[in-house]
């Protein structure tokens, strides 16, 4: 009889560990699984995380990403340089071009400024012109050329000018215009917002303009830095129907894999609705064509629909979110690229800070952004990431390319058997194995029944929650960029 009982209690014991560990296995299957600790970014500095800080307004040591706007980026040695231009929130900027430096692009420190004072010249011409814009840098012939912006706000009187230095951190030396533009000239461009590449042959030139007559492109002299050509303005390259919409802020960049020049600019106004904006083209002088093949030389009822967004004010849940992200950066960096822009604080939009995020190529050769800002590479790849690691909840999050509002991001439940939200419903998930995921959504007026968001995922800091996690990124079939991050590993939790 008692055999027949420890028999029994062996049974049910065996029950009870063996069923258990099949509830366990089948719940970490269905909550999802993490990464290793060391496949994730590094925790940044709690520091870096204040968006507003009074204590710090009149202390530039302590700056670090706050008071950066229109910041261009350079890598000199194992340095990245920020040139920006002069800003501060709560007071009168010091004119004279900020300048950052940093080892990581995580971490930033204030190095001081290129000039102390506008010239007379460019304050002359400008008609009162006091600080400096939008400035970029290069280096070229072992020297470094510095362009920056003079200007009347909300005028076409403008200076664009250049500096040049055999170190990074000065001194320079004011070399006076590279081009000027009044209202009373014949000219169309107006002369702000330099932005400088290097062509695949070797040759440098110089996008500029803004919403007064458009974005322009113009070769420059590589032995002097100054126009090849000083009496041209450039050719047209993108523009708006009129000014009340706005286009500024140009930057190029060229890829050897797509061998295609890629376009960024700004759209929207720069406190709130300022947002990224990319077409590409096989010529460096264009036509630059977005994802939908629309000119960004239209001037049609549909010029607010030209470009694809890749950047623009959001807000991830437990957060007030960022507004004015625009004015960007590029930077190749080996085989990664980046970008920077603005962002102003979503509680107080007169505090901007230095965003740095990493750029993503589709498979189609298209740039898309990181949801999350830069916070280090991981130290170990990850890989090939398993259908485990993506299951669980979500925040998504779409940028309209119509609607230049603060987007908001939205719950999406990824599910272990490939169901999207309802495991009962038609819209599915599946992810391939070069860690692209797709999202498929039932909507009968789509092609064959599914409109297909596909994004790229990734590992990152989560700055809202102050965690690492995994986000996605990419475009859905009408080239609208979508972001996700992943809030948790265990649906429900």
């Amino acid at each position: 009889m008692r055999r027949k009982v420890v028999i029994s209690i062996i049974v049910t014991i065996s029950i009870l560990i063996f069923g258990g560990l099949t509830l366990f296995l089948t719940s970490s299957n269905q909550n999802g699984v993490a990464l290793n600790e060391s496949q994730y970014p590094s925790p940044p500095p709690k520091t870096l995380n204040e968006k507003i800080n009074p204590d710090i307004i009149n202390s530039e040591s302590e700056w670090t990403t706050n008071n950066t706007h229109d910041a261009e980026i350079i890598k000199v040695d194992d340095w990245y340089y920020t040139f920006s231009t002069d800003y501060m929130v709560a007071g009168t900027p010091s004119p004279g071009i900020q300048i950052r430096k940093s080892k990581d692009m995580v971490n930033w420190s204030f190095v001081g400024r290129v000039f102390n004072s506008v010239s007379m010249e460019a304050a002359e011409w400008t008609k009162g012109g006091n600080t400096f814009w939008a400035p970029d840098v290069i280096e070229m012939n072992g020297t470094f050329y510095l362009y920056y912006s003079v200007s009347g706000f909300g005028t076409r009187n403008s200076y664009i000018g250049l500096a040049t230095s055999t170190s990074i951190e000065g001194p320079w030396e004011d070399q006076g215009a590279v081009v000027k533009t009044q209202e009373e000239d014949k000219k169309t461009v107006n002369a702000i917002d330099p932005g400088i590449i290097i062509d695949k042959e070797g040759n440098p030139w110089m996008t500029y303009g803004s919403y007064f007559g458009g974005i322009f492109i113009v070769e420059l002299d590589k032995s002097t830095g100054k126009l090849k050509s000083p009496e041209e303005e450039g050719t047209l390259i993108a523009q708006r129907k009129n000014n009340d919409y706005e286009i500024e802020g140009p930057a190029i960049m060229y890829n050897d894999d797509t061998e295609m020049y890629y376009l960024t600019l700004s759209y929207g106004w720069l406190e709130d609705t300022y947002n990224v904006r990319v077409a590409r083209s096989a010529n460096i002088e264009g036509p630059y064509l977005d994802y939908n093949d629309k000119n960004m030389v239209d001037l049609t009822e549909g010029s607010f629909d030209t470009g694809t967004k890749i950047v623009g004010s959001y807000s991830f849940n437990n957060d007030t979110g960022w507004l004015g992200t625009g004015h960007n950066g590029l930077i190749q960096d080996g085989d990664k690229y980046y970008i920077t822009h603005n962002a102003r604080a979503g509680e107080d939009l007169y505090w901007s800070h230095l965003h740095v995020r990493e750029i993503i190529w589709t498979e189609d050769g298209w740039p898309v952004v990181s949801p999350e800002r830069y916070a280090g590479i991981p130290e170990k790849s990850t890989e090939e990431l398993t259908e485990k690691n993506i299951v669980g909840e979500w925040e998504y999050l779409t940028l309209s390319r119509i609607d230049d509002a603060m987007a908001t991001s939205s719950d999406l439940t990824l599910f272990e058997d490939g169901k999207i939200n309802e495991k009962d419903g038609k819209d599915y998930w599946e992810l391939s194995s070069t860690n692209t995921l797709k999202l498929y959504w039932y909507d009968t007026e789509a092609p064959d029944n599914y409109w297909i968001d596909t994004v790229t995922v990734l590992p990152q800091w989560d700055w809202e929650n102050w965690k690492p996690t995994l986000v996605f990124t990419g475009l859905n079939e009408e080239g609208t960029a979508v972001w996700g991050k992943k809030i948790s590993n265990e649906i429900g939790k």
